[in-house]
Order: structure tokens, then sequence, then C-alpha cells
């Protein structure tokens, strides 16, 4: 499982302890061994209860950690302020740390195992002196699922627990899951002095070990979400036969049918939250199509014994961005944070009530902006961060589905990639076949967000949306997606999707949010077999009258769908400057589907 922590300092008297530890030995053990290098002031074991919950919130707040905000308008919710430096996923500071680098990828930033162990304990040494040493046993996946995996982080950060209760099946669940055994992964976490310059997320995947030391930021300190049921669960899906997936689960049921799961990746802050928790609109919900959430960030899929493809979704909360959401983009998600739920760097009304852009009703004449200063409409900045987040239960949401409490996961019958492209990619196109479908995925490129530290509005090539999460060579990733096509005898369609598109006045094509369940039912309809589509040199596509349109502009609706063979010869030149980074590794699979495009071209 990887060297240990190692420390010259030995603690010579008793911590100061709250709550009880396991009888794993293992756990014990390995806990020892970081409170050596550590030297926090005091333990406390994690059980996962309400009473825990509340009680700790009720210390975040004493620290001023936390804020409490309304009782009235928002029971139970508080907001936290990060460090300004300290807003974002940093992928420059997040390393895969493999014995070689070519088993890493040109696309992970590569340190060796020994260099990243050896920097980070010179961090580690008595970072948490002073503080409190939060041990966090959580379960990704459900109990007696054949995915779900045990992980214990150990943080300094009271942030991080309390937020891990609610992103994970945290406490004793976690325990009982893992019994006496030694599988688990360890994840040691401190936000140390929370310096960019000596901040690091270090991921060992042959020690099943993820070490973050710098950063208190969700991406980089809640290590179950991005490392472990990313980074390291998409090494050991590799491994084990299945995939780790930045993607959402939902389910559509059209009026009298059945419910058809699908499983789709967006890059961050690409709308994937609001898809996910998409409200039918009115005259949908009126013929009687309904929709259900899964998951809204990561799925797990593997091959059943029926031979189809099965997702859950490890996680039990959301961790989503809040600037834009309101009752027209996301109703859902206005009731999950309505109570129970930390936000993070949004402002604050003068009545104790968050505000963040693109909220419902009038803008404020004044607040505190995201870092606690004072802001009007005047102060020519945000008033909330671009990237500010809530984070609360999953069974908050009124549209949760009940088949996120199976074990087994639901059966997919499509799967959609999408990205946020302002010209050339289509609307909607569906792949002609898996090969097809998995060089969509792999050749997928988004403008960037704030949801990534850097410059924004900059195409990026993302494959599967899973660039900056893959744990491993992506090249070989790419392999391991094409091997599915003969482990599944129902293999889901695939689809590629961009609610982005503009005009050259810069407006969308599209009217997006609810509306895109016009689409979603096509799809249906496709993985159904109820209606046809035409042959495009991308693929399929659905004409006019294969789509409910009524009160859309068919001209806009055609603009959106359009095909530039000019546009398309540099995107092909674009992704041949992806595929020469992975060489050999590079399927020849993917590399004849491009040679098939431009000869359709």
């Amino acid at each position: 499982m990887g060297p240990s922590p190692q420390s010259t300092t030995q603690r010579s008297t008793a911590l100061p302890t709250t709550g009880r530890p396991p009888e794993n030995a293992h756990v014990r053990q390995w806990v020892q061994t970081c409170i050596d290098l550590c030297q926090p002031n005091a333990l406390y074991w994690c059980d996962g209860s309400a009473q825990e919950q509340a009680a700790l919130t009720q210390r975040a707040v004493a620290e001023g950690v936390l804020i409490s905000l309304n009782p009235q308008t928002f029971p139970g919710c508080s907001l936290h302020r990060s460090n300004p430096n300290d807003t974002a996923r940093t992928e420059y500071c997040t390393f895969t740390c493999t014995p070689t680098r070519e088993l890493a990828g040109p696309t992970n930033n590569w340190m060796a195992p020994e260099q990243a162990y050896q920097t980070l304990r010179a961090c580690y040494v008595g970072s948490m002196r002073g503080r409190t040493m939060y041990v966090v046993p959580f379960l990704m996946g459900l109990p007696g699922s054949p995915l779900a995996k045990v992980g214990i982080e150990l943080t300094d950060s009271i942030y991080v627990a309390l937020s891990m209760g609610l992103m994970t099946r945290m406490g004793r669940v976690a325990l009982d899951a893992l019994g006496g055994n030694d599988h688990f992964t360890r994840c040691l976490h401190s936000v140390g002095e929370c310096d960019p310059h000596r901040r690091y997320i270090c991921h060992f995947p042959q020690d099943n070990t993820v070490w973050s030391y710098g950063s208190g930021y969700g991406g980089n300190a809640l290590l179950g979400k991005k490392c472990l049921a990313l980074r390291i669960g998409s090494y050991l899906g590799h491994e084990e036969g299945w995939l780790a997936e930045h993607m959402l689960i939902m389910g559509i049921t059209p009026p009298g049918g059945q419910t058809t799961y699908i499983t789709g990746a967006f890059p961050s802050a690409c709308g994937k939250t609001n898809l996910a928790m998409l409200t039918p609109p009115p005259h949908f919900a009126a013929k009687g199509w309904k929709t259900e959430t899964i998951g809204d960030d990561i799925a797990w899929m593997y091959p059943g014994k029926d031979g189809a493809l099965h997702a859950l979704n490890p996680e039990y909360g959301y961790f989503g961005v809040v600037p834009g959401t309101n009752r027209t983009s996301n109703p859902n998600a206005v009731e999950i944070m309505s109570h129970d739920t930390i936000f993070t760097n949004v402002a604050l009304l003068p009545d104790g009530t968050p505000w963040w852009e693109g909220k419902d009703g009038p803008i404020p004449s004044r607040c505190l902006d995201w870092t606690g200063q004072p802001w009007t409409p005047a102060s020519g900045r945000k008033a909330a961060h671009p990237n500010s987040r809530f984070t609360a239960i999953l069974t908050q949401n009124p549209a949760l589905s009940p088949q996120a409490e199976d074990p087994a996961g639901a059966l997919v019958s499509a799967i959609i990639f999408g990205a946020r492209r302002s010209k050339t990619i289509p609307l909607i196109v569906e792949a002609f076949n898996w090969t097809h479908g998995v060089y969509l995925g792999a050749t997928m490129g988004s403008e960037t967000t704030a949801a990534a530290s850097g410059q924004v509005g900059v195409v990026r090539r993302d494959p599967m949306a899973m660039l900056p999460f893959c744990g491993y060579n992506m090249g070989r990733y790419f392999t391991h997606w094409l091997s599915f096509e003969k482990r599944l005898t129902k293999r889901p369609r695939i689809f590629f999707v961009n609610w982005f598109r503009t005009d050259a006045q810069g407006k969308f094509l599209w009217p997006g949010f609810g509306d895109n369940l016009r689409l979603l039912a096509w799809i249906v309809e496709r993985c159904q077999g109820r209606v046809g589509a035409i042959d495009t040199p991308l693929g399929w596509m659905p004409r006019p009258e294969d789509l409910d349109l009524d009160g859309i502009d068919r001209a806009r609706f055609e603009q959106a769908q359009a095909i530039d063979p000019g546009a398309w010869q540099q995107e092909l030149r674009d992704q041949e400057e992806l595929f020469t980074k992975f060489g050999a590794d590079m399927p020849n699979e993917l590399l004849a589907e491009r040679e098939r495009l431009r000869s359709r071209l």
C-alpha cells in the first residue's frame, strides 16, 4: 500500500481524542504514523451521525470557519469563505505519481513516487500543530455495491470534515464495509499555510494513496471526489474491468413508457448539474414526461452479467456551481440549496441570506462579496465568485431517482458527450457505432470555464471530460473504452451535444435548460427504435420533424445543426495535434475513425 509517512519525532504523551477508534488495526496503525508526522494537538474520529454534523457545524461557526445564515429563510445553512488564492482546482499542482512517466501519460503532470513522498513529508512535518486531525472514514458507492470503495481521509480542516459528511457515506457505514481488511484508500490532507507555491495534490495509483497539501478547495481537499472517485478510480477501473467517469446519471420517462437511463460527460461548469436535475418544461410535463436524477458529477459503470452497461453514483451529495442557478435554470437545485447546505464563496446580504449572480429576484443595492468586502452594483466586480459552490446531501433533491439506492446501478441506454463550443460543433449528433462514439468522446474540446484555474474561454481538448481526472495514460484509457464493445452485448447508443453554439452576434442559437428535453426525447426514442434520423458526415442527426420544436425558431435550430466543411477541416487538424501526443499508445481504431470522417467531409 505504499510507504508509510515517517517522522523523526514520536509523540510521548497521549493525544486528546474524541470519538471511538475502529477495531481495524491497519487503520489505527496508519493513523498513528500520520499523527507522528503531522503532530496535531487533538484527534477526532468521525462517526457520520447527524448529531456530530450539528456539533461540528457549531464548532466551525465558533472558530470563524463558517458563518450561520438566516435560520428563517435558509435553515441549517452556512457560508464558508476560502482563501482568495484557493478557489478552484489547481491542475498545475496536481500530480500522478507512477513508477514511470509513461504510465501517467502525456496529459498528466508526473512526479516519481519517491520524490513526491519526500516532498510532501517535508511539508507535513508539524503541519497540524495547534490543529485537530479529523479522521474521516468514507464509502464511495452504496453498501453491497460491486464497485463500492472505502477511503479514510485525515484532514486538519473542519470544513473538509463537514463537507465529506455531506458528500459521502461517512463514518461507521464505511468502517463496517471495511471490516478488518487493509483495502482502503489512504488520503492525507493538510491545508498547511495555503500557499499556492507550496501546493500539491498527489495521487499514487499503485499504492491506492492520495496526499494533498496546501489547499482547502473542494476538488483539491475533498479527497473522495475527484481524487478517489476519478483519478484513483479510473486506474482501478482499468485494472478491474470497469469505468470511472466524470458523468451525470439521469432517468427520462416518456408518457406511459419505461424509464430510459442515460449518462453524460461535460466539462465542469458546462451545464452538467442543470442537465442532471432538468425539470420538464410545462408543455412536456402536461404530456406526462418525467425526469429523475441519480447523480450529477460521477458515474462508475461496469458490464453486467446481462451484457448491458450499468451505472451507479458513488457520491452521497452535491458540490455544484452556484452562479446562474435559479428557478428557470435549475429549480431542483434551488430547492436543494434552501436548507442544510454549505455555501462556499457566495455573497452575503444584510439579512443573512446568500446571493449570487443569476439568483432569482432583483440585484441587491449592497452586500458583502465573497471575500467579505462591501459590494454594490457599481463595484465593477462579481459579488459571488464565478466558481462559488453549494454542498448538500443528495436526498434533498426532490427529483432524486429511486434507482439511486440500487447497489447494482441503473441500466445505461445512452451515453452523451457534451462541450461548450460557440462554433463548428452541431447541437446534436448520434455516433454510427461504438468505435465512432468513443472517437467523438476522445476528440471533444470545450471552452474553459472558472471551475479550473487559468485563462477562461480558450478551447481545450478534454477527452470524455476526463483530461484533469484520468489517473493513467489516456491512450490506454481510450483502448479501455474500445474494449467494452466486446464486453457488452447490449451497447448503449452514444451521442454528442453542444447547447452553446452562437450566431454572428454571439447569442445562443438554442434556448437550453428545460428545452434540452426536446433533444433528450429524441435520444430516448432512438434508444427505443421509435424515431428515424438522417445520415450526415458527422453521424446521425434528427430531422426537424423528428423533434418537438413547438415554439422554437426552426431556422435557428437548423443553423445550430449546420456543418461547415472548412471549419471541420481545421477541427481535424486540431484533433491530430491531440492524437500525436499519445504516440504509440494512440489506438489505431481512432486514427482510422478520423480518416473516415475526413473522407466523408
